[in-house]
């Protein structure tokens, strides 16, 4: 990012023990859109020789925090990014090397806008784990919340 301002994905390294944990690389991070890569580690695997399916929630996860941050960032002085539920498909078999594309699920504005009007905004982040072949192994919507700062 800049000599005085961490990036999304080094802040998160850097106060996240998980992502150093599984040692998941920040690919790429806007405000609508978070790309994570998880390589593929043995003891990262399951008993079918794929990666955990906690490490690909993981992995999912911080993708999802990351697009997050890149869009609300700037409100965290009055307001707490929360994940208030989640749901996950887990759609075919995951092996070897993962990537994680979130997507933010609602525009900004109407958010912060709701924020402002004093709501508590929920809005959906949905995140596709695919393999290096491009195959969809899981796919996950985590509707996240900004709470509002007593």
């Amino acid at each position: 990012m800049s000599e005085t301002m961490p990036s999304i994905g080094e802040l998160l390294t850097a106060t996240v023990p998980m992502v150093r944990t599984l040692q998941l690389e920040y690919l790429e991070t806007t405000a609508e859109r978070a790309v994570l890569a998880m390589p593929d580690r043995p003891e990262y695997q399951n008993h079918v020789a794929g990666p955990h399916a906690g490490a690909m929630f993981t992995l999912a996860e911080s993708a999802s925090g990351a697009v997050v941050l890149g869009a609300f960032g700037d409100q965290l002085g009055r307001a707490v990014p929360l994940p208030v539920r989640c749901e996950v498909a887990w759609t075919k078999l995951a092996r070897g090397p993962l990537t994680a594309v979130a997507e933010l699920g609602r525009p900004i504005a109407e958010v912060v806008a709701e924020l402002d009007a004093g709501q508590r905004p929920e809005f959906p982040v949905e995140v596709s784990v695919r393999r290096e072949d491009g195959a969809e192994t899981s796919h996950m919507t985590i509707v996240w919340t900004l709470r509002p700062n007593s």
